[in-house]
């Protein structure tokens, strides 16, 4: 079960299986959608009883692990932990969904949380959903993490769609066990990263996608 409650780790740990045992994770359809809602519409995110919220998550210092090399006495974490299933973000701002693409963040090196809850509609915008496959399809200026349900499905050396894909390219994520019921919820938790980190960026953060492709 994904954690509801975060616990810093304090010393290195392996993966819980091996990477190369890992299965692949499955990948969204390469082959066009038979319907698309666009979430940075009112009546898109309505269709799935969406509501955005948004806040800041900031770097910390804290202790660095108790194994590392003794000149390594602190690293840094993020706040908050948005991704677990469950987190309370009442209290942050509500995002209208065309203001999805507006900029957050103070630029540079910064980060920031957006959080919503897709309920699958037995009909979203015209097209029945039963028995489909949904994707999510997010694309963040400039990297995202797609958390669902408090799970960020990834594989070791295999494509992983939740990480970071690329400079602005798209996550795409297939929704549930391969397809969809009318009724499923899906908690959504976007960890949006502004980048090249290195490169520091004199840019913002912001939504360029935000949908929901069906396939059949």
């Amino acid at each position: 079960m994904p954690a509801s409650k975060f616990v810093r780790p304090t010393h290195s740990m392996p993966p819980p299986i091996p990477p190369l045992l890992q299965p692949q994770l499955p990948l969204a359809p390469l082959l066009p959608p038979v319907h698309v809602v666009d979430l940075m519409t009112d009546a898109g995110s309505a269709a799935f009883g969406a509501v955005w919220r948004a806040k800041e998550a900031k770097l910390v210092e804290c202790p660095a692990l108790t194994d590392a090399r003794p000149q390594f006495k602190s690293t840094y974490d993020i706040e908050p932990h948005a991704e677990l299933a469950g987190f309370d973000d009442s209290g942050w701002e509500v995002v209208p969904p065309a203001d999805l693409e507006g900029k957050r963040g103070g630029g540079m090196v910064s980060f920031h949380w957006f959080r919503t809850t897709l309920t699958m509609p037995a009909n979203a915008t015209g097209f029945d959903t039963a028995g489909a496959k949904a994707v999510l399809r997010v694309n963040v200026d400039d990297y995202a993490e797609v958390w669902v349900n408090g799970v960020l499905p990834r594989t070791a050396g295999r494509p992983s769609p939740a990480a970071i894909q690329g400079f602005n390219m798209p996550n795409r994520l297939i929704l549930g066990d391969n397809l969809v019921t009318p009724g499923d919820k899906f908690e959504i938790a976007v960890f949006a990263i502004n980048g090249p980190i290195s490169a520091v960026p004199a840019n913002f953060l912001w939504f360029r996608e935000a949908k929901v492709e069906f396939f059949r």
